[in-house]
């Protein structure tokens, strides 16, 4: 079956993203008397889905899977009843394009989904406080990892593996007036963040706006970040009207309190859709090898020219990585968070990968047996 450009463009869901690809996987289930929609919010078992015929109030009750990454979320394209069912359901999900997905807070190897489908992944950091870099190092590693889940996509317009590109936008940009120490500032995260569009952006003068707005007219945009981070402001100054609740942030510490308590997905008037997020206090990796190796690109290729292919860059002969921190063209503070995102991960992966968590007690037994010796051979003069 082959859907017209323009039939797609004229569609009630067009300004939510609705294109030909959503058209053809909708297909089998308009067969079925169902109608499209998107999920704009989710509440207790409950979501509003916006429709052809308007927005309406559905039960997911059939598309609670026992996967917990499978859950209906903020960003989806489900099939719900037709007008006038009552009660009304959700009954499928279609599949995913993308999704962000970070690590509950509990032992087992869960991943909570924050958003769907989206196209541009928005890391807010306030100038309010000072810089941690580390932090955004986390956030783009999970941005960078963002899939649907059963395959990586590659978006041939740029080289995110995931199909959804990551932008940092240091908010509240009017508490650094000085534009030398801004630029200094943005520099400093584009040496955390590779490859990554940093832009400063001031809700209250309109700087930068036009160009982050212009970002956001390509697609779905997630905002993501810290309570205090300025995400409910900088959609209200997008959205060009106060539609979510801002309070302000402590003056001691430049913390905020959670004013957005559910993800919701809005229309904005230049194109483009945005889900703004609940302030984030934990970003807990979630299998995000790909995100860590992207972000820290050039310490992956620096280590290609290490002597031996196991370096662990500590103090071994010929590790082209400590060399580059010698020669000051590395930060230590760099190769530090690269390791412990590194060793979090594979911790995250490791409990569901028996394989894996063989290798890694394997590989402490190695490491533990060569400090043995290490300290007989320091004790008598000889290795055993």
């Amino acid at each position: 079956m082959s859907f017209s450009s323009s039939s797609v463009s004229s569609h009630p869901l067009a300004t939510y993203g609705w294109d030909e690809g959503w058209e053809a996987e909708f297909a089998p289930y308009a067969e079925q008397g169902l109608l499209p929609g998107r999920v704009v919010r989710v509440d207790r078992g409950q979501c509003d889905v916006v429709t052809p015929v308007g927005t309406v109030r559905a039960d997911t009750e059939f598309v609670v899977p026992r996967d917990p990454m499978k859950v209906v979320c903020t960003g989806d394209w489900v099939a719900v009843d037709p007008e006038g069912s009552d009660p009304l359901y959700v009954r499928t999900l279609l599949p995913r394009r993308t999704a962000f997905v970070r690590s509950t807070s509990s032992k087992r190897s869960e991943g909570q989904v924050l958003a769907t489908n989206i196209d541009h992944v928005v890391i807010c950091v306030s100038l309010a406080v000072e810089l941690d870099l580390a932090r955004i190092e986390r956030f783009l590693a999970l941005a960078m990892s963002s899939s649907n889940g059963e395959a990586l996509l590659h978006n041939a317009a740029d080289s995110w593996e995931s199909g959804a590109q990551p932008v940092v936008v240091l908010t509240k940009a009017d508490l650094v007036p000085d534009p030398v120490t801004r630029s200094h500032l943005v520099q400093d995260v584009e040496t955390s963040a590779p490859g990554v569009p940093v832009f400063a952006v001031s809700a209250q003068t309109g700087e930068g706006l036009d160009v982050l707005a212009a970002v956001a007219a390509g697609g779905t945009s997630v905002l993501l970040g810290q309570s205090g981070a300025g995400k409910s402001t900088l959609a209200n100054a997008l959205l060009g009207e106060e539609v979510m609740d801002v309070r302000a942030v402590r003056d001691v510490d430049g913390k905020g309190r959670h004013t957005t308590t559910t993800r919701n997905l809005l229309v904005l008037p230049g194109g483009g859709v945005l889900i703004d997020t609940p302030g984030l206090r934990g970003v807990g990796l979630y299998d995000a090898t790909t995100g860590v190796g992207q972000v820290f690109a050039e310490i992956e290729e620096l280590a290609e020219g290490c002597r031996f292919h196991d370096c662990a860059h500590e103090s071994e002969p010929g590790c082209a990585v400590q060399e580059a921190i010698a020669e000051g063209e590395l930060p230590h503070r760099r190769l530090e968070s690269y390791r412990k995102l590194l060793r979090e991960n594979q911790r995250i992966v490791a409990q569901s990968d028996a394989r894996l968590r063989a290798e890694i007690r394997k590989d402490w037994k190695r490491k533990g047996a060569q400090a043995r010796a290490a300290m007989e051979f320091k004790r008598g003069g000889h290795w055993r």
